[in-house]
């Protein structure tokens, strides 16, 4: 029996368990003999190895699919009112609420601080338009009309610390309240009463003018202005002829001049130290030729000494309170004094009183003689500034302008300007011809204590506690220089009295010095004081600078060349 071996492994298989079953031998059919036949064993094929595969993913089965539950329905929130035109109102219109089918999504809730905002959105807004409308309100500008409306609307016509100008805010601030109210009837009642009272008084030919822009002055002031005016037209030609000259003159050499001044300001040293008073100085003064000096004191008392020898000749008594200031006449043999007792007295060399100026209502701070000699100002802390007639003792002037005390004064060398200076920071220009302020000087950031015009007719300087000189141009109406000049407040400024060349300042830092009146750089310090500066002063020739402090002594400073002639002519 042949084996098929292209047999399928199954089909051999079941031959072979045909074939050989159990071990037994097979019998022919024909008569063959019986033999022995060896059992034949099919050869064992291995099977074939086949790779091992990946399994296949079982897939999940499809996720069934439960029914929702129905969302509950919130009931309509109520919507907040909204104010419009400063009416509250709720709006019902369709727009303003949700169909049924978008409830859910369109409604929401407003938190507390989303209303707290809106509230003050609010609040903002009609205090905007509260503004708006006070600004659009006509009030009336005088203070006496602002009470008589005040009065008439029922409310207090001033409040304690209250100004004009918050007085006059708090009515437009009423008024406006009442137009947002709707109250315009007793608005437009106030109103009408105003002008029934106004229109009583027309026939009185006074109250034609109700806001009048100036103060109309005595007959003396007019007649002083026209004196003035006469005057200083003179001096100015002659200063402008003056000026001329020296620039079309090929003889004249400024620049010369000029450093020859400063030389001399450079030599200057330490020629006599004398006490002047057993309380502090406070004021000092040369006399129109030099021959004299006068001092004061907080004790009350001035007192006159002669040069160079600073000897001790008279001592006026007058005062009752402490002495601020004292200046010679640039004409007259007079002096005058101011002080805390709030008059400024005249006196003559001798020592006899002249006249007695009062008028102001607070202490007085520095005075100053007229160029002509024939008119006296005087500064005060009540606010004002004050011309006085030397020869009749009237007052011609009160000048105010300032917002707080006045402190400095001084004129110009034609005698056409007067300038002062306060505590308010402020300078100003008055024209004493017209009685008008031509230029208000902004620049110092603390009080001005001093005030000077220069001799060349456009320069001005001041001094204050921001120790700091400033060089003002008149012509160019602003500030020309500004000196970093002490490192303390400055008490005084003075120019060299013939051509300006030079300036000297006292200051509080215990010192004095001397400035170029070209370039405005240092020349001279003058320290030997021992306590603050409080006045300067230059003689009419140049040739002295006399300082006093609160060390109560009184300094004498000389060029060293003038120290020398002057040894001479005594040997």
């Amino acid at each position: 029996m042949e084996v098929d071996d292209d047999n399928s492994p199954s089909t051999s298989g079941a031959e072979s368990s045909v074939a050989v079953s159990d071990g037994q031998t097979m019998v022919p059919d024909n008569n063959i003999p019986t033999q022995t036949v060896q059992p034949l064993t099919r050869p064992v094929v291995p099977p074939a190895v086949t790779p091992p595969t990946a399994p296949i993913p079982a897939i999940p089965p499809p996720p069934v699919v439960h029914p929702l539950a129905p969302l509950p329905v919130r009931p309509p929130i109520p919507k907040p009112s909204v104010r419009q035109n400063g009416e509250l109102k709720t709006s019902d219109s369709d727009s303003d609420h949700e169909d049924e089918g978008r409830t859910t999504t369109g409604e929401y809730e407003i938190s507390e601080e989303s209303r707290l905002v809106r509230e003050r959105q609010e609040k903002a807004m009609q205090e905007l338009l509260m503004k708006r409308r006070a600004a659009a309100l006509a009030v009336p500008t005088n203070d006496m009309a602002v009470r008589a409306r005040l009065r008439r609307l029922g409310e207090p016509i001033t409040l304690f610390g209250e100004r004009e100008m918050e007085r006059r805010d708090r009515l437009r601030m009423i008024m406006a309240k009442l137009d947002s109210e709707g109250q315009l009837e007793k608005l437009m009642k106030a109103h009408e009463e105003e002008e029934a009272a106004v229109s009583a008084k027309v026939e009185d030919i006074e109250e034609d003018i109700q806001y009048p822009f100036y103060t109309e002055g005595p007959k003396e002031l007019r007649d002083a202005r026209i004196d003035i005016a006469k005057y200083s037209v003179v001096k100015a030609a002659m200063r402008i002829q003056r000026a001329r000259r020296k620039k079309d003159d090929p003889d004249e050499d400024m620049d010369a001049e000029i450093d020859w001044a400063l030389n001399q300001a450079k030599n200057l040293v330490l020629d006599c130290s004398e006490i002047g008073d057993d309380r502090p100085l406070s004021g000092c003064s040369f006399s129109r030729d030099g021959k004299l000096l006068a001092t004061c004191s907080l004790s009350g008392v001035a007192k006159l000494w002669s040069m160079p020898r600073v000897s001790k000749v008279s001592a006026l008594k007058g005062h009752t309170e402490r002495a601020t200031d004292v200046t010679f006449s640039p004409v007259h043999d007079h002096l005058a004094t101011a002080s805390a007792d709030r008059t400024a007295k005249l006196w003559n060399t001798d020592g006899s009183l002249l006249k007695t100026f009062e008028g102001h209502l607070d202490r007085l701070a520095r005075i100053a003689f007229h160029p002509s000699g024939k008119y006296l100002g005087t500064t005060s802390f009540d606010k004002t500034w004050r011309l006085w007639d030397i020869e009749s003792g009237v007052e011609l002037l009160l000048q105010e302008g300032h917002s707080r005390s006045i402190y400095g004064i001084a004129f110009h060398q034609d005698g056409s300007l007067a300038a002062s200076c306060g505590l308010d920071a402020l300078a100003r220009v008055w024209d004493l011809r017209t009685g008008k302020s031509i230029l208000a000087l902004e620049g110092h950031v603390k009080p001005i204590l001093g005030v000077d015009f220069s001799p060349n007719g456009y320069h001005l300087a001041t001094g204050g506690e921001d120790n700091t000189c400033r060089i003002w141009d008149l012509r160019k109406k602003k500030s020309l220089y500004t000196i970093p000049a002490h490192s303390n407040l400055i008490s005084q400024v003075k120019f060299e009295s013939q051509e300006g060349y030079y300036l000297v300042t006292a200051s509080y830092d215990m010192t004095a010095k001397v400035w170029s009146g070209r370039d405005f750089k240092p020349v001279k310090s003058l320290p030997g004081h021992e306590a603050k500066v409080t006045a300067s002063d230059i003689s009419e020739d140049g040739r002295y600078i006399v300082t006093v402090s609160h060390d109560r002594t009184i300094k004498l400073w000389t060029a060293s060349n003038i120290g020398e002639e002057k040894d001479i002519d005594l040997g």
